[in-house]
């Protein structure tokens, strides 16, 4: 299988980013570099939930939908959703209609709010599972890693539903605690200076 092929400009990316005409920017600005935004932490894990059973292409060709249903993302008011904005969002046709992944986001909003007062911020829990590179593969080659499961379980620990393994590698891929660009992708090296520039947020004492 070929790890990079040729995008529209020539350039050799992942072959996944040449796969669906919404992948080259995504995968050229977003998947990879680090994030430390509350808000854009919790969309991401809310969107890998939703993407559970379904590809990756449906959830970003719904995501401004999915925004737009959600507040945003922000945590805060999805916190304080009740019955009638599920029904609400079990109506709108621009995301994905199933009464559990509604449901997840939801109730993870509200255990990210006491995340957030345990941790001072999601970023704080989220990168304390950074994973080390010595539990990493060959980029792409692995679904989960151990440091995956532990934040995983952590998370179910918590409440948080909706967080599997393989979601929270996901989660990880996504938002830079791995740089997960395969070699000879054009991405790698821009990922691997965010990366060196990028300081995690402390942890608290």
């Amino acid at each position: 299988m070929t790890n990079v092929l040729p995008g529209p400009d020539g350039h050799l990316r992942c072959a996944w980013a040449v796969s669906a005409p919404e992948f080259p920017a995504y995968h050229d600005t977003e998947w990879g570099f680090p994030v430390v935004e509350d808000r854009r932490l919790f969309e991401k894990v809310s969107l890998e939930g939703f993407q559970s059973g379904l590809s990756w292409r449906t959830i970003l060709v719904k995501r401004p939908a999915f925004r737009a249903a959600f507040a945003d993302f922000d945590f805060h008011v999805v916190a304080g959703y009740d019955e009638q904005d599920v029904a609400r969002l079990l109506g709108d046709a621009g995301i994905v209609r199933h009464r559990g992944k509604i449901e997840a986001v939801v109730n993870n909003a509200a255990r990210a709010l006491d995340l957030v007062e345990e941790r001072g911020s999601l970023a704080a829990y989220f990168w304390s599972f950074e994973p080390p590179l010595d539990e990493l593969g060959e980029p792409q080659s692995l679904t989960t890693s151990p440091s995956a499961v532990a934040m995983s379980k952590d998370l179910k620990k918590r409440g948080w539903r909706f967080v599997g393994p393989t979601t929270a590698f996901a989660f990880m891929q996504a938002m830079g605690l791995v740089n997960d660009h395969v070699q000879g992708c054009v991405t790698r090296a821009e990922v691997a200076r965010a990366r060196a520039r990028f300081t995690p947020p402390a942890q608290p004492s």
